[in-house]
């Protein structure tokens, strides 16, 4: 394996470390370069124990002892240190969670081979589909509820935040690398081919002629898709006409309903 000590936080060969806290350029640059990034050492191993290919390490000198399992399964990935002052100054914050590394983004799976999957798998089939959700702690945390609770895979819009963005995976606790998920594109029309594939499409919507949760679940559909729409607009009015169904969760108290990640939890709960 090969240890380099840098020295300068403009060394070329950590490129891929820098201006981590820029969301906006980050967001654009890692898939358009085909990677993301692991944050804590924690992180990295999931990442690792999900087949995923690291491009390099990056960490104080005090983790090295903690990582050198790692680092000698991958002997000819580059492992670079330094003071946590230049660690500090290459990122843009300080590191506290041991290792990060820059990772191979994994090739998206196409929609037809994850679905038939989902099907092989269980017989009885739970998805969910995030609609352009913009925050990336909605986004991990849905991923957690949905690894939690069993829901066989996660679909995203084409504007949906990514879901491994690192702020994604680090609420998710590294559950995006275990729950099967693509992006879907074009969407909505792609609802057509969840239909086709015997699906039925709920949509959690507070708009007129919703169901309950509860009524939803009575109907014990074998093959269940939940479409969960943005923070504060919900469900777009082209997504909301190709539904099977709109369903709600009853509120009490005044609220007039729940966070994104948390309605998907009650929802995945109770359509397990």
């Amino acid at each position: 394996m090969t240890f380099h000590y840098l020295e300068t936080a403009d060394d070329p060969r950590v490129a891929d470390y820098t201006q981590l806290t820029d969301v906006h350029l980050r967001k654009l640059r890692e898939p358009a370069e085909g990677m993301y990034i692991a944050e804590s050492s924690r992180v990295l191993r999931r990442a690792l124990a999900a087949g995923h290919q690291p491009r390099s390490f990056f960490l104080a000198e005090k983790w090295l002892e903690d990582l050198d399992d790692v680092f000698q399964q991958f002997p000819e990935v580059p492992v670079y240190i330094g003071k946590a002052s230049l660690l500090e100054e290459i990122t843009g914050f300080h590191l506290h969670r041991g290792a990060m590394a820059a990772m191979h983004r994994p090739a998206p799976v196409p929609l037809e081979e994850l679905l038939a999957d989902c099907v092989r798998a269980r017989g009885r089939s739970r998805i969910a589909v995030l609609e352009d959700l913009t925050d990336h702690t909605n986004v991990g945390a849905v991923f957690r509820s949905a690894a939690a609770i069993g829901v066989d895979a996660v679909l995203v819009s084409p504007q949906c935040a990514d879901p491994l963005y690192r702020r994604s995976i680090r609420v998710s606790m590294g559950t995006v690398f275990q729950v099967p998920w693509t992006r879907v594109d074009p969407w909505p029309a792609s609802i057509e081919q969840l239909k086709e594939a015997g699906y039925f499409v709920a949509g959690m919507s507070l708009g007129e002629g919703a169901i309950t949760l509860d009524e939803l679940v009575a109907q014990d559909h074998q093959n269940l898709v939940l479409v969960f729409g943005t923070e504060g607009d919900g469900l777009k009015p082209e997504t909301d006409q190709l539904l099977d169904a709109r369903v709600t969760i009853p509120m009490m108290n005044g609220v007039d309903s729940l966070n994104v990640a948390a309605s998907s939890a009650v929802a995945f709960y109770a359509t397990r």
